[in-house]
């Protein structure tokens, strides 16, 4: 498999070049120069294979002989070393559970894929390379803990000040050896924005930087396995299977969409986003423009301009109609969202985070106008202790803090501020 750059202006490269470089030349994002398709015999057997051998049969087509039969099903295996449960919230909606990694975070998956396959692809080098990191949220902690201590890789996190959890921070700056990170004075799309200028930038030639974001395949590909996972799980109700998907900078969404052009047999999704709402105006009206981020409580998907759409417009090749059969989009206030946090626990006892309340209001949007015999999924992307405040201000309960983050907690934060990219570009030089 060869990728090639959306911008249209750089060489093709194989798995291994793609995943070190991050982002290609031109500054597009890598794309598989075709997607595969995965035969009948797959699915229908599919409740018969381990999670890691099903895992591995979906990854491998992208990936070739850059990484051995017997690694890759080690790195799959631990990727995926944790549970996905499906929660009923009501008897046509259930709650996909992506928080039971290290991090409580669905970014654990490709995190820990991508650090272990990163890993093993650099491991005879003696060249360092550096990643480079933007997050919204959940993103720096899932990075960090996937790369800490990995030989001749080091990782310097870009967030925003005073944009992110007290936990997500935590989960960041407290961990050391091999883990930087980096208070901007900005919003998150200030953060993308200097991670995508470093790597054009003539200065840093000499600097071997990659991404960690999901603009790396490495990152974006592995989310697909839940969405299989799920399938596995649900195969038996034997009903069209409609995902709601929170999203941000558009990678997990994008990875479903990837997986039902493999021949995942779901019908339809929904990217519910809160009021920074650029793709839900984008399939309103046909145009394309993104807003300045604004702030809101689920805030791992304050991203105005969404790097992963682009690849979203070329599964589609910007063909609007096409794009439409397949995905919905819906934008959400944070009442609409506190709301939601209120319903679900009405109604099932489940504490919702508030990214999942926003998938959960979606699926509501959607199935308004839905006369088939659907099963809704929407994915609780973070454990809702990381969004303490909002979560037990709106529920007005105590949630448990699991005793993995207790830890953390206790730990003295540290990250080095900075206003702009110059101040970026100094630190890599020195």
């Amino acid at each position: 498999m060869r990728y090639f750059s959306l911008n249209y202006n750089s060489k093709n490269t194989l798995f291994q070049d793609a995943v070190k470089k991050g982002l290609a030349p031109d500054r597009g994002l890598y794309f598989p120069e075709r997607i595969p398709k995965l035969s009948k015999s797959f699915f229908d057997g599919i409740d018969k294979m381990s999670i890691p051998e099903m895992a591995y049969r979906v990854i491998k087509p992208y990936i070739g002989n850059q990484i051995f039969k017997d690694k890759l099903m080690e790195i799959v295996s631990e990727t995926l070393d944790f549970d996905f449960p499906i929660i009923e919230i009501t008897n046509d909606i259930g709650a996909l559970e992506l928080f039971h990694g290290p991090t409580l975070a669905f970014k654990d998956v490709g995190a820990r894929f991508m650090a272990r396959a990163l890993g093993h692809l650099n491991e005879t080098s003696k060249e360092k390379i550096t990643v480079l990191v933007a997050t919204s949220g959940d993103t720096g902690g899932a990075v960090a803990n996937g790369f800490l201590g990995i030989k001749g890789i080091n990782v310097i996190i870009l967030y925003p000040k005073g944009k992110i959890s007290e936990i997500q921070e935590k989960q960041l700056t407290t961990l050391g050896q091999n883990i930087t990170a980096m208070k901007v004075d900005g919003v998150f799309d200030d953060c993308q924005e200097m991670v995508k200028t470093a790597f054009l930038d003539p200065a840093l030639s000499e600097v071997n930087l990659t991404s960690a974001n999901s603009i790396n395949i490495a990152r974006w590909l592995p989310q697909m396995f839940y969405y299989f996972i799920a399938y596995r799980s649900l195969k038996s109700k034997n009903k069209k299977l409609v995902f709601s998907v929170p999203s941000g900078n558009f990678g997990n969404i994008c990875a479903g969409i990837m997986a039902q052009q493999m021949g995942l047999p779901i019908d339809h999704f929904i990217a519910s986003t809160n009021v920074n709402d650029a793709v839900p105006r984008y399939l309103e009206t046909g145009a394309y423009y993104p807003k300045p981020t604004l702030q809101t409580i689920s805030n791992a998907m304050d991203v105005g301009n969404p790097s992963n759409f682009v690849r979203i417009q070329k599964i589609f090749n910007n063909d609007l109609v096409k794009m439409k059969k397949i995905l919905s989009g819906f934008r959400f206030t944070d009442q609409d969202t506190k709301k939601a946090m209120k319903e679900i626990h009405k109604i099932s006892g489940y504490v919702a985070d508030p990214h999942g309340a926003v998938g959960y209001l979606g699926l509501k949007e959607y199935f308004l106008n839905q006369k088939e015999n659907l099963y809704g999924v929407f994915l609780e992307t973070a454990h809702p202790s990381k969004f303490l405040d909002s979560v037990n201000q709106t529920l007005n309960l105590e949630v448990q803090i699991p005793n993995r983050l207790k830890e953390t907690l206790s730990r003295n934060k540290f990250s080095i501020p900075i206003k702009d990219y110059s101040e970026l570009r100094d630190y890599l030089l020195n």
